[in-house]
């Protein structure tokens, strides 16, 4: 038995802040012996690591670094000529190149926390029934050093106050490439039992788009495969500086037989080659020529056409947004990119490569009208005052789910759910409590719960009794009670599922995650997260897909998609946005440009909106250049609302209005989030003053009331739902 040094006078909110602080290790065992491995020419060493939120990650041995121990039996190995696999078990990455120098370290495998398959999977790969096909989302450096923001990160500056993304647009593989700095393994990059080669390639004009066809070979012999076609561009260096290379759109072919081709397209939409200019508010592609690479890793590319660009083309004319408050020093730029461009195009020329001239077209987009459901919620407003309708604004604080045992279970009617809106309008017009339930590999809810026997009433169990299945409570009994079972899938974790480069495989999980969630009468999952990765040390890394945001968006885009095939569920795409740090992350502010903060940090949000229109969004906890994400009418209103087109509705992350959350309530309302959650008693208290005061407006109120009614009459939380806006 283990005891655990907590103060029982810690509330439940300072308890979780210790336990994510003090994570669990795997236990490193016994070191090898000889007679562990007598008779044995190979092994298969796995390295393993927890995941989770609240806390960042360390630059310690048994953490980032392999410890002295894993050491000294990968180097066992190694000395008595056992060939060895090393497979990393974790939410990010492990630094082991000073292993992979052991001649006897023969290959790595990185299985990024599978799920409940994963052994199987692992098995199918390993005996060779199945060619690997994943590349990976996110570059692994030779060096932690190497990342550019590798001094300033989290912790490791003494400050978690204030994160200065000095780096820009330079982040993961725009850095490693544009400034020449060899990785480890580079971004897109993976091994086959099987070999491709590419030829064939066409370019032709689509609607504001550049389309390029490839034919893709399976040359190999004896494996059959599947790989990831991966197209990046080369965008004019004029008056904005730009990195060398970006990911413009990949495409993965089906399983190919030794000797089998497939013409597989890729259409890169104008955005995707646009610049953002602060100076003008605008997108822009400059004038000049854009160079189209072909490869299956960023670091193995080679140029395969030419988009010539006659005049600057204006994308699209946004307004300024969430302005700087202090100075902030970028890095220095790469150097010679003049000189990589002009022998790029050189090139070009002297390979006589197809050449295009893109056209685009200005589009006007307009406000879809309003529908019947719509209408409905207008109408049902109109039936009270505006004060009448606060409650609805917070999730249900009436039945002892305040502070401080609310934080990510903070259901009633599904145990273990992590929340649900109000019940207060469910006798007066049959509105009900919308159910919701976390991520992120699956549908998180209570394993096993109690009822009482006499009474037929739940049990309560706060969130410690949920955390490592009660693990950390003494005296879990429940006496006179029947226990009852809630079984849900362990899917893969983010960072894997985006490894996959497979978004028709993540709209088919998505699918199967809609199965679970109309099972236990779940109408909003709480997944899936797609901030970016900046820095390998972000404890969140694991939840989310990739450093680049096409990646993230299109996976987002993917999991919403599959997901709200079911009738009357839907995600809740997070965590909106910058929340790149997990140390101190309710009061770290990210300070960054307006550009990067555009092209990096918001770009996949954008995608999965206008590509999937997901039910919800759930706004960050950290504040974005001095001002809460929560509290950010820029990004809640401005960017989802007016420019992407969002119609569905905004919360809050938990706990952000709590003392020590850092957003303010009616606040969260006047900007554009229109749920606070889990609902805190001091809510309740915040909004009312807030609106007899004048401060929170009838229109306000009214604004936030009628976009949640709009999706809450789409869910499955009344009968005769269909699939989210079909």
């Amino acid at each position: 038995k283990i005891v655990l040094d907590v103060p029982n006078t810690m509330g439940d909110v300072d308890k979780f802040d210790w336990y994510s602080k003090h994570p669990f290790a795997f236990p490193s065992g016994r070191k090898l012996e000889a007679g562990d491995i007598e008779g044995a020419d190979k092994a298969i060493y796995v390295i393993s690591r927890v995941a989770g939120e609240n806390a960042d990650r360390k630059l310690a041995e048994g953490d980032f670094y392999l410890s002295e121990q894993e050491k000294e039996n990968i180097r066992f190995l190694d000395a008595a000529g056992v060939a060895t696999l090393l497979v990393i078990n974790a939410g990010g990455q492990v630094d082991i190149a000073e292993m992979l120098e052991l001649p006897q370290v023969q290959g790595a495998m990185f299985i990024s926390q599978p799920g409940q398959e994963g052994g199987n999977a692992f098995a199918d790969v390993v005996t060779g029934k199945v060619t690997p096909s994943g590349k990976l989302s996110t570059t692994w450096a030779r060096h932690y050093e190497d990342f550019p923001n590798a001094k300033t990160f989290s912790h490791i500056s003494g400050d978690v106050e204030k994160e200065y993304y000095h780096e820009g647009i330079y982040v993961g593989y725009r850095y490693f490439d544009s400034y020449r700095i060899p990785p480890l393994y580079a971004f897109g990059y993976g091994l086959s039992y099987t070999v491709f080669d590419y030829s064939d390639v066409q370019l032709s004009q689509g609607e504001n788009a550049a389309c390029l066809s490839v034919k893709v070979k399976n040359t190999g012999s004896r494996y059959a495969g599947k790989e990831v076609l991966q197209v990046y561009a080369s965008c004019p260096q004029g008056r904005l500086d730009k990195e060398f290379r970006r990911l413009v759109g990949f495409q993965k072919t089906g399983l190919l037989a030794p000797g089998e081709e497939e013409q597989i397209s890729v259409c890169i939409p104008a955005k995707g080659l646009a610049s953002y200019d602060e100076a003008g508010a605008s997108w822009i592609i400059e004038a000049g020529e854009v160079g189209l690479w072909i490869g299956n890793a960023s670091d193995n590319l080679k140029l395969a056409g030419v988009l010539s660009i006659k005049d600057e083309i204006v994308v699209e004319t946004v307004s300024n947004i969430c302005p700087l408050q202090e100075e902030l020093k970028g890095i220095d730029l790469p150097e010679n990119l003049a000189e990589r461009q002009d022998t790029w195009q050189q090139q070009a020329k002297a390979e006589g490569l197809p050449v295009l001239e893109f056209a685009f077209v200005p589009e006007s987009r307009k406000a879809p009208e309003a529908d019947a459901i719509r209408r409905e919620a207008e109408a049902l407003y109109e039936k009270l005052p505006a004060k009448e309708w606060l409650p609805l604004l917070y999730g249900e604080v009436s039945k002892g789910q305040g502070a401080p045992g609310a934080l990510g279970a903070a259901g009633i009617q599904v145990p273990g759910s992590a929340g649900e809106t109000s019940n207060a309008f469910l006798e007066k017009f049959g509105i009900p409590g919308v159910i919701m339930a976390d991520g992120p590999a699956g549908v998180r809810l209570t394993k096993c719960y109690h009822v009482d026997q006499t009474t037929g009433q739940l049990v309560g169990a706060g969130m410690f009794e949920n955390l490592e299945g009660g693990y950390l409570v003494e005296g879990m009994e429940y006496p006179g009670t029947d226990a009852y079972y809630q079984f849900c899938t362990a899917f893969p974790v983010g960072t894997l599922l985006a490894q996959s480069f497979d978004p028709a495989l993540l709209e088919e999980m998505g699918a199967a995650v809609a199965e679970e969630l109309l099972a236990y009468h779940v109408s909003w999952w709480l997944a899936p997260g797609l901030n970016i990765h900046r820095n390998p040390l972000c404890g969140r890394n694991f939840e989310y897909y990739s450093e680049d945001p096409l990646v993230s968006g299109k996976m987002a885009a993917a999991m919403t998609k599959g997901v709200q095939s079911a009738p009357g569920v839907g995600t809740t795409i997070k965590h909106f946005a910058c929340n790149n740090q997990e140390d101190n992350r309710m009061g770290s502010n990210s300070i960054l440009s307006e550009r990067a903060l555009r092209e990096i940090y918001l770009r996949g949000f954008e995608i999965a909106i206008r590509e999937a229109q997901p039910m919800c969004i759930m706004s960050s906890y950290n504040e974005i250049n001095g001002v809460h994400a929560a509290n950010n009418k820029d990004i809640c209103m401005t960017v989802a609302r007016d420019e992407w087109g969002f119609l569905g509705i905004i919360m809050t992350d938990w706990t952000t209005t709590f003392p020590n959350g850092g957003s303010i309530a009616h606040v969260c309302i006047q900007t554009g989030n229109d749920l606070i959650m889990p609902g805190y008693p001091g809510d309740v208290e915040e909004l009312d003053g807030a609106f007899e005061s004048g401060v929170l407006k009838e229109e306000e109120v009214k604004a936030a009331v009628i976009r949640l009614l709009d999706v809450i009459l789409r869910t499955s939380a009344f009968e005769g739902a269909v699939p989210y806006r079909s």
